[in-house]
C-alpha cells in the first residue's frame, strides 16, 4: 500500500492546547498515523502518515474544532511508514524564532498562490529570501532566491537586522517547506517598518504540486522532514539520503567520500567530531543493523544529533515548516 505523508499547520489561538494533547493522540494511535504533531498557544503544526482513512479520520477530527476548520495541509505518498513513532508535543512555539512579540495570528503578509509565484517572481523589484536553515537551502531553492545562511531560525531576525532594510528592500518575498516559517516572518518583518511583504502560500510542497515541472523556477530537490529526507518536482523521493550522525542530507558524492561512513560520519560532519562521538556512532549503527537484520525497527536510529554536529538544529521528527 502507499502512504499517505500529510503536513499540517495553522496559527490560532489555541489557549487551552495542553488539554488537547491526550485526546489529539489517542484520535492519531486510534488511526495508526506515526509521526509528530507540536500545540502551542499560538496553534498546531506537523506531519503524519499513514492510510487514506487513517489520515482523513484525524483531519476530520481536528477540523470539527472550529478554530481549526480551514487548517492547512499538503499530501505526498509514500511506499513505506515515513516515521517510527507518534507523538504529539506541547511547545512555546509551534515554529521557534524566539522573538515572542511576532504574532501572525495579529499580522501577516500577503499569501501568494501557488500558481500566482511565477509572475510574482518575475518582478525586477522583488527580493527573494528563502527562510529556511542552510542545509535545506543547499539541494534546492527557487532561482534568484537570497540563502540566509543560517542553521536554525532563531537566527533569522538578526539576518534580517543586518541583510535587509525597508528603504533598499520596499518588497520582500518568502517562502519555506510548507508555509509556516515564512508566515511567521512576513509577521516579524512587517514589525519592523517593512511595508511590502508576501508569502508563498503552501510553501515550496504546494508549489510542487501545482505548478508543472515545465515552467517550474525551482532549482533542485526540496529536504521534508522524514525519512524520505528530499523529494523531487514530481512529490517523489529524491536521490539524498541522510547521515544520522549530524542529520545532514547527503549526495551520492558525499558517500563516495572517505569521510563518510554509515551511521558514523560524513564530509559535513568529520571534522567536528570527537573520538567518543564517533565510537558512540559506530555503536548506534552496529545496534541499528543487528535490529534491521531480526527485522525490527530500532529507534535510536531517529535520535537527533548532538547541537555540536547539527548547528543545534534538529531537522527530523515531523515538523512541517
Amino acid at each position: 500500500m502507499n502512504y499517505v505523508v500529510a503536513a499540517l499547520y495553522k496559527f490560532v489561538s489555541l489557549p487551552d492546547y495542553r488539554e488537547l494533547r491526550e485526546p489529539l493522540l489517542d484520535v492519531c494511535r486510534e488511526a495508526g498515523l506515526r509521526g509528530t504533531l507540536l500545540l502551542a498557544a499560538e496553534g498546531i503544526n506537523g506531519t503524519v502518515s499513514g492510510s487514506r482513512e487513517g489520515i482523513d479520520r484525524v483531519l476530520a477530527w481536528l477540523r470539527e474544532d472550529e478554530r481549526l476548520q480551514d487548517l492547512e495541509h499538503k499530501e505526498s505518498l509514500h511506499e513505506t511508514q515515513a516515521f517510527l513513532r507518534m507523538k504529539v508535543k506541547l511547545k512555546r512555539e509551534i515554529v521557534t524564532m524566539g522573538v515572542p512579540a511576532v504574532d501572525p495570528n495579529r499580522v501577516v503578509g500577503t499569501y501568494v498562490e501557488a500558481q500566482d509565484w511565477n509572475a510574482l517572481l518575475a518582478d525586477p523589484e522583488l527580493t527573494l529570501v528563502d527562510t529556511r536553515n542552510d542545509y535545506e537551502c543547499a539541494i534546492g531553492t527557487f532561482e534568484g532566491a537570497i540563502d540566509p545562511d543560517i542553521t536554525t531560525f532563531r537566527e533569522f531576525p538578526q539576518w534580517v537586522k543586518e541583510h535587509l532594510d525597508p528603504q533598499q528592500n520596499p518588497k520582500v518575498a518568502m517562502f519555506c517547506t510548507g508555509g509556516i516559517r515564512c508566515e511567521k516572518a512576513t509577521s516579524y518583518l512587517l514589525e519592523q517598518g517593512f511595508e511590502e511583504v508576501y508569502h508563498l502560500r503552501g510553501g515550496i510542497l504546494k508549489y510542487l504540486e501545482t505548478v508543472p515541472e515545465a515552467d517550474t523556477r525551482w532549482n533542485g530537490e526540496c529536504f521534508v522532514f522524514d525519512e524520505r529526507v528530499a523529494v523531487n518536482h514530481a512529490l517523489e523521493r529524491g536521490s539524498y539520503a541522510q547521515c544520522f550522525a549530524c542529520r545532514h542530507p547527503i549526495s551520492d558524492e558525499d558517500m563516495a567520500s572517505p569521510a563518510y561512513q554509515k551511521g558514523v560520519s560524513c564530509p559535513h560532519c568529520l571534522d567536528r567530531q570527537s573520538d567518543e562521538q564517533r565510537a558512540r556512532f559506530a555503536e548506534r549503527q552496529r545496534q541499528v543493523e543487528l535490529a534491521r537484520a531480526r527485522g525490527e525497527a530500532h529507534i535510536g536510529a531517529e535520535a537527533s544529533a548532538p547541537s555540536s554536529l547539527r548547528g543545534d538544529k534538529k531537522i527530523r521528527g515531523g515538523q512541517a515548516s
